[in-house]
């Protein structure tokens, strides 16, 4: 209950000592953002037996019947309507609103958290409320200017190139040295800078002296392409002529293996 509590109400949503790295507009802006939700859309459900009056009428949320008597959740910011306790929930995340604490906007319930980034973007770092005039975006999320920095290193991104990983930057350098994945032809690094092809798991170079065939070294890039063991194939028969190839190989070595001598002698 306590982890819900604090996802769905995080604390330095509403209280700057939360937030001590903010500056003083910031947190000017901090508190009278706070306030205005306060006096606008914070409210608590009353859970209560639903009353005669209301007998019959829909859940606001999954619109089935609530008879006289039934649990409902009633909220006092949107007038006489009732919910069934399990559907008193988020209309963003869907998480059932603990203690029944919600917030509303144009007629909807949401928790503290997605209600606050109805207003206000969020740091993808510090999970704090971003109150600046600048901030970075990046693939959907939203940094603090000092805050955009690599997941390993933490040097700055800013105005710098960088990859992705897990939703996280990463600068060029870590990327290569801990998650660029190898050819599977020529068996060096795939780099940030460099064009990548995946197929069955595996990754090549997209250029043509890695992506081709393993036979006859057709470039195969938008091609018709068959994968066996880990190798390309342009087609059936270079994939044959691999399979006679190794066959052949394997009889020599089976001929050789017979015309040793045992451990015995």
């Amino acid at each position: 209950r306590a982890r819900a509590l604090l996802q769905q109400l995080p604390p330095q949503d509403c209280d700057e000592r939360y937030c001590p790295g903010l500056a003083e507009e910031e947190r000017r802006q901090l508190r009278a953002f706070s306030a205005r939700r306060r006096q606008e859309a914070l409210g608590q459900g009353l859970a209560c037996p639903v009353p005669g009056p209301c007998h019959g009428c829909p859940c606001r949320k999954c619109g089935r019947r609530l008879n006289k008597g039934d649990p409902g959740v009633s909220a006092s910011r949107l007038g006489d309507q009732f919910w069934h306790p399990s559907c008193f929930s988020c209309h963003f995340c869907q998480q059932q609103l603990v203690d029944l604490i919600y917030f509303q906007q144009d007629g909807r319930i949401y928790c503290g958290r997605h209600h606050a980034e109805l207003f206000r973007p969020r740091c993808a770092s510090c999970d704090q409320l971003i109150f600046m005039e600048e901030c970075i975006e990046a693939e959907g999320r939203r940094w603090h200017l000092e805050h955009f920095c690599c997941l390993e290193c933490d040097e700055p991104l800013r105005g710098q190139r960088y990859v992705m990983r897990s939703g996280r930057p990463c600068c060029r350098g870590c990327f290569e040295s801990l998650f660029a994945e190898p050819c599977q032809a020529c068996g060096d690094p795939i780099g940030a800078d460099s064009e990548e092809v995946t197929h069955q798991g595996l990754h090549w170079h997209a250029r043509a002296a890695c992506f081709c065939c393993s036979l006859c070294r057709k470039p195969l890039r938008g091609q018709p392409l068959a994968c066996r063991r880990g190798r390309l194939f342009c087609s059936d028969s270079c994939s044959r002529g691999q399979d006679a190839s190794s066959t052949a190989s394997s009889d020599s070595s089976d001929s050789a293996f017979a015309s040793a001598p045992s451990p015995d002698s």
